[in-house]
């Protein structure tokens, strides 16, 4: 097994205690408090039988690196997923032709362009969760890992979203492409906004880092650029923010596809 790393807040560890309990070393907790939203949460560890073990605030920010750990902390063995991005396509094209044609799912994947700040990682991990998206790619470089801030703003989904960091975005948009995922990025100067996309068929939705946005060389792999519309004072959204509005007009789109 991989050696321990450390989880934090309520969200993050429910979310490993609920999926993977026997993947749990052990759970610190701040028994100065006392509320109910603490009870509960004992009550589920003692529940699927996990290491309970008392620790203040100051262990508790020493264990996480800070002190948004909300009293709550754990060690946990990192879960085993699928080792690559074609591992998890092939596994996906597999299952996809399995299935009678009226049940299939396109494939949805979120490309994160030069995302460095692990707060907006984690919310867009949180949000591609929710939506349903089958992986989330970034560049090695210039971008944000999985660390505990992420998983903790993730509440959860860092553990659910298969993330893949890779040498060349470039080149893995294209291998996308070789695969027939349609690439859509967003722009603000695009003359198509993003609601007049097509959005049911297999996508990977490009989005930047706000303010900068996408690279030169991202945006021309891109096979269709759209923007999203702005009608207040501000020029642009967070990405996180961006990446709700991106992926939830896809759900929309599909959603009504199969209905």
């Amino acid at each position: 097994m991989s050696s321990p790393k450390v989880l934090f807040g309520f969200h993050a560890v429910g979310v490993r205690l609920k999926t993977a309990p026997q993947s749990i070393v052990e759970i610190y907790f701040e028994p100065t408090r006392r509320d109910a939203r603490m009870r509960q949460f004992i009550d589920k560890v003692n529940e699927a039988g996990v290491r309970l073990i008392d620790a203040d605030g100051m262990r508790l920010s020493k264990l996480c690196g800070g002190h948004g750990h909300q009293g709550v902390a754990a060690r946990v063995h990192t879960i085993e997923q699928v080792h690559s991005l074609d591992e998890l396509l092939e596994n996906l094209e597999s299952s996809h032709l399995a299935l009678p044609k009226d049940q299939r799912l396109n494939p949805l994947i979120l490309v994160l362009d030069g995302v460095t700040d692990p707060h907006n990682l984690g919310a867009c991990l949180r949000v591609a969760d929710g939506a349903g998206v089958h992986a989330v790619i970034a560049p090695k470089d210039h971008a944000a890992g999985i660390n505990a801030t992420v998983a903790k703003v993730a509440s959860g989904a860092a553990e659910t979203v298969p993330y893949f960091m890779v040498t060349n975005l470039a080149r893995t948009l294209g291998e996308l492409k070789e695969r027939n995922i349609w690439i859509i990025g967003t722009s603000d100067t695009a003359s198509q906004t993003l609601y007049q996309a097509d959005l049911t068929g297999p996508v990977a939705l490009v989005l930047g880092a706000e303010g900068a946005g996408m690279r030169q060389l991202t945006a021309k792999t891109c096979d269709q650029l759209v923007s999203i519309p702005m009608r207040g004072a501000v020029e642009s959204l967070n990405v996180s923010v961006a990446s709700g509005v991106c992926l939830y007009e896809a759900l929309r789109q599909r959603s009504n596809k199969t209905a």
